[in-house]
């Protein structure tokens, strides 16, 4: 009878286990990418600078953050998350030259309301002229006599003539059967830097002590009597101007307002 020797059994040691990965935490590279292509699109339009700097702040800000995870090996997404913080610095750069440029834009609007705005003012210069020819004293409320001139501040100066006997012709506008016609000579000198516009010059007037309007007269030998295009530095322009006053008038003031930014002057013409 054989004998069979019995092996103790030894309980065995479970094999470590690896543990389970853990899924990529790739949303602020994303997050950064989106919000920094939003913000430097932006940034091409000035006027919405202020958005691209919030959006690239943001996105520089995600971006920053995404590549510390990546570095720390929670992120797999390296490239989308670089490439969202430099769009990020993009879109700040933009939102800092859209604001210059937007602001000085505004600035240079308000410059040109403001010179819009401002009303030229005018000095007497007597035709006679003393040794200066400008009478230092402002005159802009007073009327001026016959060929007396009036210097604006931007050396525009406007001249009005004597007023000469006129005789319309047959078919002429604005002539009344019974009165009387004058023309009188409106000289615009422009001695400033800049060329002058002279699509809003205004030359009205008013005859007799009661001071009613005088009819401009048309026809075919004075023309339109009205100033056309621009006078540059060193130029001159000069109309006729011929208007329609009762027989008995005897003085005829004549109005001129060179533009929207001047003051109207006066002239006092004897008849």
């Amino acid at each position: 009878m054989s004998q069979h020797t019995q092996q103790p059994q030894f309980p065995q040691a479970p094999f470590p286990q690896a543990p389970a990965p853990q899924a990529a935490r790739n949303g602020l590279g994303t997050a950064a990418l989106i919000l920094g292509i939003i913000g430097a699109f932006t940034g091409l339009f000035m006027i919405l600078f202020w958005l691209a700097g919030v959006l690239g702040l943001i996105a520089l800000i995600l971006g920053l953050a995404g590549r510390g995870r990546v570095k720390r090996g929670e992120a797999t997404n390296k490239g989308v998350t670089i490439t969202g913080a430099v769009l990020g610095l993009v879109s700040l750069i933009l939102s800092v030259v859209g604001a210059v440029v937007t602001f000085k834009a505004v600035d240079s609007a308000v410059d040109e309301i403001n010179k819009a705005t401002k009303e030229q003012s005018a000095e007497k210069k007597p035709g006679g002229g003393s040794a200066d020819g400008k009478d230092k004293g402002k005159d802009k409320n007073q009327n001026l006599a016959a060929d007396d001139s009036v210097v604006y501040d931007d050396d525009l100066t406007v001249t009005v003539s004597a007023p000469k006997a006129y005789t319309p012709g047959e078919f002429a506008i604005g002539h009344t059967k019974g009165n009387k016609a004058y023309t009188v000579t409106v000289t615009i000198d422009n001695a400033g830097k800049e060329k002058f516009d002279t699509a809003f010059v205004q030359v009205d007037a008013r005859a007799g002590a009661n001071g009613v309007k005088a009819e401009q007269i048309f026809d075919d030998k004075t023309g339109s009597g009205m100033f056309e295009g621009t006078v540059l530095p060193g130029k001159k322009a000069t109309v006729e101007v011929s208007y329609d006053a009762p027989a008995d008038a005897k003085n005829l003031t004549v109005e001129v307002n060179p533009g929207l930014d001047y003051d109207s002057s006066q002239w006092d013409l004897k008849l």
